[in-house]
């Protein structure tokens, strides 16, 4: 009588299920949510960020001493004309407007 072998169904079945997890966590790590392309995109969009941050901190610092200049403490009569110039629209009597 010949001994017929029956295949192990219960092995394969592990390694199945072993490669489908190793699958599916693979690709979670490398295009979930928190995974790879994930953080990279994360980084790209904090370093865009940090070049916007720095322009505003530039604008700030600029209108910061333009305050200053016009304060009650310290007047700069240099400023004062130019924004009487530029906001109010006046002239001095002895300037001629060319548009």
């Amino acid at each position: 009588m010949k001994s017929r072998r029956r295949p192990a169904f219960g092995v394969l079945i592990y390694f199945a299920i072993a490669f489908g997890l190793g699958a599916y966590f693979t690709f979670a790590a490398v295009q979930g949510d928190y995974g790879l392309f994930r953080r990279a995109e994360i980084e790209s969009g904090e370093a865009e960020l940090r070049k916007q941050l720095a322009v505003l901190d530039g604008q700030v610092d600029r209108m910061e001493n333009l305050t200053r200049r016009l304060s009650d403490t310290y007047l700069d009569l240099d400023l004062l004309d130019q924004q009487a110039r530029d906001v109010l629209g006046m002239l001095r009597a002895d300037e001629i407007v060319i548009r």
